[in-house]
C-alpha cells in the first residue's frame, strides 16, 4: 500500500497540472464576469503547457546536440546513444502555444473592454438580459 501511495505522489507535478486545470476550468464555467472567465481560460492554458513541458523531461537527459569528433566527417547513427537525449518537439511546440496564448489573451481583453464600452458591464447575465431587451 505504501508503495502505491509513493508511486502517486512521486508524480505531483501532474497532480499540479489537474489541479491548475480544474481551477481554471471552473473559472470559465462558474464565473459570470468576463475577465474571470479570461483568467480562468489563462489559467487552464498555462496548466496545459506545464504538463507538455514536463512530458520533454528526461531524468539525466541532456540536450540532443551531437558531436562529431575531429578528423571525421560524419558518424554512424547506430553509434548514437538516444536514449541520454531529451525530446525537444514539447519544448519548441509549447513556445508557439505561449505565443498563441498571449495573443489570444490580448484580443479576448480587447473584445471584452468593447463591451465594457458598449454594455456598462462585463457580467455575463447582464449583457445576455441587455440583448434580449433589444
Amino acid at each position: 500500500m505504501q508503495h502505491i501511495f509513493q508511486e502517486i505522489m512521486g508524480k505531483y507535478n501532474y497532480w499540479l497540472y489537474i489541479v491548475l486545470m480544474m481551477i481554471g476550468l471552473y473559472g470559465m464555467i462558474a464565473k459570470n464576469n468576463l475577465i474571470k472567465k479570461l483568467v480562468g481560460m489563462n489559467i487552464f492554458q498555462t496548466a496545459i503547457i506545464l504538463f507538455y513541458i514536463s512530458i520533454g523531461y528526461k531524468k539525466g537527459g541532456t540536450l540532443p546536440i551531437i558531436e562529431i569528433p575531429h578528423g571525421h566527417h560524419s558518424i554512424s547513427p547506430a553509434a548514437i546513444d538516444i536514449d541520454k537525449y531529451i525530446n525537444p518537439l514539447p519544448h519548441v511546440l509549447m513556445l508557439t502555444a505561449i505565443v498563441v496564448s498571449v495573443a489570444t489573451f490580448g484580443v479576448a481583453v480587447a473584445v471584452a473592454l468593447k463591451i465594457y464600452k458598449e454594455y456598462n458591464t462585463l457580467e455575463e447575465d447582464e449583457i445576455r438580459m441587455r440583448l434580449r431587451e433589444r
